[in-house]
């Protein structure tokens, strides 16, 4: 009902039509917020290995729960980067983009049902790749970093 009043007023007094490309105004989004999901899914998997040698069941509960949590962020995060970032320009410029999407999806849920280092490395080194995709359509260089995190693993930078 409200749609057919507010489409009347649109007929008498046309609303001025606006357009936005993004849900939120560019420049904004970053790639850390994956990387930092994936070393969080990592962590989880070191601490959870650790518990489990000491009989901590209480912290490996806790634990599986946020390793998965942070797998699921770093969906969404790619999610938001495929959806509302990259444009077709930039799925011709690197054809792998898709794929490459696609694979960290699944790479998060083998995560999420696993609890294995491995496959939390396999899943940051792809988000990794993402991010050198994201930078370079910035035309940003950028660079391996040790993460400031006790996992240490290399994450990827802009240079600025």
């Amino acid at each position: 009902m409200l749609y057919e009043i507010l489409d009347a007023i649109d007929r008498i007094r046309p609303f001025q039509r606006v357009k936005a490309h993004c849900d939120i105004p560019c420049g904004i989004y970053d790639p850390i917020f994956a990387q930092v999901a994936a070393l969080t899914v990592i962590r989880m998997v070191d601490v959870i290995a650790d518990a489990e040698e000491k009989g901590r069941n209480d912290t490996v509960v806790r634990c599986i729960k946020t390793k998965e949590d942070h797998a699921e962020k770093c969906k969404h995060e790619v999610r938001i980067l495929y959806g509302d970032y990259f444009k077709p320009e930039h799925l011709e410029r690197y054809p792998e983009l898709s794929n490459l999407t696609n694979s960290i999806f699944h790479a998060a849920s083998d995560c999420k049902e696993e609890i294995d280092r491995e496959k939390s490395l396999d899943l940051l080194n792809q988000i990794n790749r993402l991010a050198e995709i994201f930078w370079n359509t910035k035309n940003k260089k950028v660079k391996r970093v040790k993460a400031p995190y006790e996992v240490e693993e290399e994450i990827v930078v802009p240079i600025l």
